[in-house]
């Protein structure tokens, strides 16, 4: 028989807890406990806000659409600056030097016959001519026609009588004529074929005479008084066709640096010396220096020398004829070297043109151009 077990003994279990009594909930305090406004003034502040956000969203968008409206794209693309045209430039047809307008182009040019006898020496004026002519006026005596437009001399002179073949050669430029007489011939041409003529002999108050030389050699002029004479008849524009013109170019060894011209006789035979540092021509006459006694010395840019058919002809005595017309040897002298070429003149009215020994027209360097006209049996030499 098993041996009997004994179960410890079952303790009893505590008695459930009693619920502990709910206490009640308090009550949800009513809007008044609170503080608040009532729901209908609550309403009304909900509705500005809305009012007042639709306001400031239409004020946004009516900005943005005036902003958007206005907006023009930009344009990114990279663009090459436009080239700008450089300033024109203008040039006198005399003398090839720059002008500063084109109104100076055009202006009036003045022929001024000047004496070269040795009482009228020094002569005022001549340094500022662009051009001038030079040629025996009787009993083997030169005289120059100088021409002038941009530059105004305060002093010319002295102011001598005029010859037919000047007037030849200066006609092309349509110029104003100063002059004391002339030739029969001459005063014949610029008194009745349609010449802008400023004689003293009908223009007395343009010119004067000098208390310091003697007459006939003490007749001056100034441009104050001709640019109002020539002002006073109306003669305001001279349109012509210049030489065609180059740029200096100084030659690296000189060929003619000194150049000889008989043109008659030791008082009025002209030489010139090249001067390198100026690229232009010293001159000289009668052995002494050529000097403008305002200026000091003569030195053109270009020297030309003419070879003329010349003769001895009636007018109001027996007086130098030459023939400017048509055609002859020419010697043309800048930067250090000569040209031996041809001089053409078609008719009185025809400019002066120079062509080399290709029969291309010779282009000239700008500045003072003084030419000189010599017989056919006359020579110019240069060293």
């Amino acid at each position: 028989m098993e041996p009997t077990q004994t179960l410890p003994p079952v303790s009893p279990l505590p008695p459930a807890a009693a619920p502990e009594p709910q206490q009640p909930s308090p009550p949800e305090p009513s809007p008044q406990s609170e503080g608040r406004e009532p729901w209908h003034k609550r309403k009304r502040v909900r509705v500005l806000i809305v009012v007042s956000t639709l306001l400031i969203a239409a004020g946004a968008v009516t900005y943005w659409a005036v902003v958007f409206a206005s907006y023009k794209p930009v344009d990114m693309t990279v663009k090459k600056p436009e080239a700008k045209a450089p300033p024109k430039k203008y040039y006198s047809p005399l003398t090839g030097r720059e002008m500063p307008d084109e109104a100076m182009t055009k202006r009036t040019v003045t022929a001024i016959m000047v004496e070269n006898s040795p009482d009228a020496r020094p002569q005022s004026g001549l340094k500022e001519a662009g051009v001038v002519y030079e040629a025996i006026a009787e009993g083997g005596i030169t005289r120059f026609a100088a021409l002038y437009q941009a530059a105004r001399p305060g002093l010319i002179g002295p102011v001598r009588s005029l010859r037919p073949y000047f007037v030849e050669w200066i006609t092309p430029y349509n110029p104003a004529i100063a002059h004391v007489g002339g030739s029969a011939r001459a005063l014949e041409m610029v008194r009745g074929e349609g010449y802008r003529d400023i004689d003293q002999f009908f223009n007395a108050d343009a010119y004067y005479r000098s208390t310091d030389r003697y007459a006939p050699h003490n007749v001056y002029t100034t441009f104050d008084r001709l640019d109002a004479l020539n002002q006073s008849k109306s003669y305001t524009e001279s349109i012509f066709e210049g030489w065609p013109r180059k740029a200096d170019a100084p030659a690296a060894e000189p060929n003619a640096s000194s150049i000889n011209v008989t043109i008659s006789g030791p008082l009025y035979n002209p030489t010139y010396t090249y001067k390198k540092e100026t690229n232009s021509y010293d001159r000289q006459q009668g052995g002494e220096a050529h000097i403008d006694r305002e200026s000091g010395q003569i030195s053109p840019n270009v020297v030309i020398v003419m070879k003329i058919p010349m003769t001895a002809g009636f007018e109001d005595g027996y007086r130098e004829q030459m023939e400017t017309s048509g055609s002859g040897a020419a010697y043309i002298f800048q930067d250090g070297t000569v040209t031996e070429g041809e001089w053409q003149k078609a008719d009185v009215k025809a400019p002066l043109r120079f062509i080399d020994g290709n029969k291309q027209p010779v282009k000239l360097n700008a500045g003072q151009t003084w030419l000189t006209a010599i017989t056919t049996e006359r020579t110019v030499s240069w060293q």
